[in-house]
C-alpha cells in the first residue's frame, strides 16, 4: 500500500500542470475530515493516508506519497441540503434570512458551507424543518461539501475561493487593515 503523509494546501507552490496530471482521490466530507484513512486513487493504487491528527483535507489539496508522487484531492459529490432564501423577498431581506439561518445552524455547531447565495449542510430532517419554518427553501442535492473551518480551524483549511491571509491573527492583531474612519473615530488603544 502506498502511503501519503504530507499535505500541500491547495497545491501551493506546485506547477498547475503537475497537479492536473496527478492521479486523484475523490473523497466525501466524512473521509476528508479524518487524518488517517485508506482509499483507492484514480489510477487504482491503494493509498493509506497518515496526516497529523486534526488535519482536514480539502478539495484542491495535494497529498505527497512516500515515493514522491502527487495525489490531487477532489471533493466528491454527496447528499447535502442546499438552503436558499425565498425569492419573493427583496435582496437585502434574502441576505438577512441566510445570515439568520447561518447563525442558528452555527449555534448548533453544524458543519456549514457558506456561499454568497446559499448555504449547505449535511442532510438532517429536523434542521430542514426548522429552516423551512424560517421561510427558507431547502432542497436535497448531490454536490461537493466544503464546510467552513471555523474560527479556530487549521490555517490551510479555508474553503476554496475564500481569502486566506496566510498568517494567524494573535490577540494583539498588530498589523493594519485598510479601512476608513471619520476624523473623530478612536480605537480603545488610541
Amino acid at each position: 500500500m502506498l502511503q501519503a503523509s504530507k499535505l500541500i494546501p491547495q497545491g501551493q507552490g506546485l506547477a498547475r500542470t503537475m497537479v492536473q496530471r496527478a492521479a486523484h482521490l475523490e473523497l466525501d466530507w466524512d473521509v476528508r475530515q479524518k487524518s488517517r484513512f485508506d482509499t483507492v486513487a484514480s489510477d487504482e493504487r491503494h493509498v493509506g493516508v497518515f496526516l497529523p491528527r486534526g488535519t482536514v483535507v480539502r478539495g484542491g489539496d495535494v497529498l505527497v506519497t512516500q515515493d514522491g508522487s502527487l495525489l490531487r484531492v477532489v471533493a466528491a459529490p454527496q447528499p447535502v441540503l442546499r438552503i436558499t432564501a425565498c425569492p419573493d423577498h427583496p435582496a437585502h431581506e434574502q441576505a438577512f434570512d441566510l445570515m439568520r439561518a447561518a447563525y442558528h445552524l452555527g449555534n448548533r455547531h453544524v458543519p456549514i458551507e457558506l456561499q454568497p447565495d446559499h448555504l449547505k449542510i449535511e442532510p438532517d430532517h429536523v434542521l430542514a424543518d426548522m429552516l423551512r419554518a424560517m421561510h427558507l427553501t431547502v432542497v436535497e442535492v448531490r454536490e461537493p461539501f466544503e464546510p467552513e473551518a471555523g474560527a479556530y480551524g487549521a490555517h490551510h483549511a479555508a474553503a476554496p475561493g475564500h481569502a486566506d491571509h496566510g498568517h494567524a491573527h494573535g490577540p494583539s492583531h498588530a498589523h493594519a487593515h485598510a479601512h476608513a474612519h471619520g476624523p473623530d473615530h478612536k480605537h480603545a488603544h488610541d
